[in-house]
């Protein structure tokens, strides 16, 4: 990635949601904490997966801050210590939020299966893209900056596709915590700001894709311009 400044500036916008949103998370997060819920984090995504007969998903204890996820190799939910054995909104939220992936996972949710085989191209795809962009304008090769620009709309597809699965858990989770009786009144609402504020991060993620990808493409375009000017 070019981190100059004409490239900071041009994802500034991203870059600015993505900070009001982590202050959103923040915030709705430790409101959230004040707001008791009648079980653990833990309690309510056992109870939410085995209403749906999903025995066979477990429970277990990561560390780290917000390091919550579903593991749908292992058919396992990692919850952070506090979200784990928190009796408040914020915990059965997120933990809900996260039962509602492995849902996904035993509906065959069709956005996530894609998303799911996407991974290694995310994981992969910015290293990949970086390495090819910066070769392909050293040596003056339009292939390989194509081949760079191809490898980091992996990138984007991806965060495209995460949206709807963000979303839908994080619907199926504030649903099912009404209809289990998971929340009162003020807990549902502590649970809708916790969940609401964090899908704002993934569509800033999304948006800095988006914009560090037609980035590239000016980029592209520069270069080729020059070469052409030159010639």
């Amino acid at each position: 990635m070019f981190f100059n400044v004409k490239y900071l500036i041009f994802i500034s916008p991203a870059l600015i949601l993505m900070l009001w949103a982590q202050w959103r998370v923040k915030a709705a997060y430790h409101r959230g904490l004040q707001v008791p819920a009648p079980l653990s984090g833990a309690a309510a995504a056992r109870y939410i997966l085995d209403c749906a007969n999903c025995h066979d998903v477990g429970i277990e204890v990561a560390h780290g801050w917000l390091s919550d996820h579903y593991d749908p190799s292992c058919r396992v939910l990692r919850l952070s210590e506090e979200i784990y054995e928190s009796h408040s909104a914020t915990a059965v939220g997120i933990a809900a939020h996260e039962a509602g992936h492995a849902l996904q996972h035993a509906d065959q949710y069709a956005p996530l299966m894609v998303r799911n085989a996407a991974v290694p191209a995310a994981q992969f795809g910015p290293t990949a893209a970086s390495i090819l962009f910066i070769l392909g304008l050293v040596m003056g090769s339009p292939a390989l900056i194509i081949l760079g620009i191809l490898s980091f709309s992996m990138i984007v597809l991806f965060q495209v596709i995460n949206l709807p699965v963000e979303f839908d858990a994080s619907n199926r989770a504030k649903r099912l915590l009404g209809q289990l009786n998971l929340v009162d009144g003020d807990g549902a609402i502590a649970v809708r700001d916790v969940l609401n504020a964090a899908g704002w991060t993934y569509v800033a993620a999304t948006l800095q894709s988006v914009l560090t990808l037609v980035y590239y493409i000016v980029q592209f375009s520069g270069a080729l311009n020059h070469r052409d000017d030159r010639s």
